[in-house]
């Protein structure tokens, strides 16, 4: 009996430590794609986690911007961008987990062209937002909700939200939560929960799944919130805007059966467009003319 609740703490406390570097970001760590899962890493990796570096803004804007400071659960940064045309409305950028702004630069572009102002946000943790936690969507709804009041603040009526991955996913917490309405959403490759997204994360360091369910109760505990709550394909059913969901066919951290939940659960005007030979995240890289005009597309048939 002794040895087996030593092994069920032993167990929880490898999994408390996983929970909070999935949740956590270091001033030191590799990237997911540069650690090498061989001998001593894999073993290291199993018992200790992943430190995930904070994400750093590496580029800056080619054209004209401002920075801009917004108060939210942590002290957000975010560039704003104007067209050099009349603007027809303001898209609010917001990037996925373990990224930042500057990563999706060249997804404002097609937006910038085609009229709109841009609003590129830092979640915090990343960039030059403050904190060194992410909760993948979660708290970071909250930032939606108030970047999108920022905006509304300053007259702007005509607001959008593109999200990709985490970015996703907070978009469509925030209008469950907060019940802010944006004209039209974009939103990529959402997760279906983040029970689903844990198992993605494992399966990703070539890791059993079978811990997933401990590492979700873990991470919601130490970030302050019930993990196996936190269901974007419920939040779904709250969103009337018109939407448009993409995904690509090869993606290996959100299943298809995912976006299909979450698409079956939109009450409203919605599109789903698959690239399929695209993976997780950034679809412009495989089919920069493809998605530039349907994005620009839609927003234009939904304004």
């Amino acid at each position: 009996m002794i040895v087996a609740i030593l092994l069920f703490a032993g167990l929880n406390g490898i999994i408390a430590i996983h929970a909070y570097k999935f949740s956590h970001f270091s001033s030191t760590g590799l990237r997911n794609e540069q650690v090498k899962l061989t001998g001593w890493n894999k073993l290291k990796l199993l018992f200790l986690g992943v430190d995930n570096p904070r994400p750093v803004d590496d580029v800056l804007p080619n054209r004209a911007y401002q920075v801009v400071t917004i108060n939210s659960n942590v002290k957000i940064e975010a560039w704003y961008m104007a067209p050099t045309i009349t603007p027809k409305g303001t898209v609010i950028l917001f990037h996925g987990y373990t990224s930042d702004k500057s990563a999706i630069l060249s997804r404002a572009e097609p937006f910038l062209r085609d009229g709109y102002n841009c609003m590129l946000v830092d979640f915090m943790g990343s960039g030059g937002s403050g904190g060194n936690e992410t909760t993948i969507g979660y708290k970071e709804a909250e930032e939606v909700k108030d970047c999108y009041n920022y905006v509304a603040g300053k007259g702007e009526q005509h607001i959008y939200l593109f999200g990709s991955s985490m970015g996703a996913v907070a978009i469509m917490k925030a209008i469950n939560d907060y019940n802010i309405t944006p004209r039209s959403i974009i939103i990529e490759c959402p997760f279906g929960s983040m029970y689903q997204a844990v198992c993605a994360r494992f399966r990703m360091l070539h890791l059993p799944t079978v811990p997933a369910g401990l590492l979700v109760f873990w991470g919601g505990l130490e970030n302050g919130f019930w993990g196996f709550s936190f269901k974007p394909t419920e939040y779904a059913k709250k969103i009337h805007c018109p939407t448009l969901l993409q995904y690509g066919a090869h993606d290996d951290r959100v299943m298809r059966e995912e976006t299909d939940a979450v698409y079956a659960n939109l009450h409203c005007p919605k599109k789903l467009i698959v690239y399929p030979e695209a993976g997780h995240d950034n679809y412009q890289e495989k089919y920069p003319t493809e998605w530039a005009k349907n994005i620009t597309e839609f927003l234009d048939a939904n304004r």
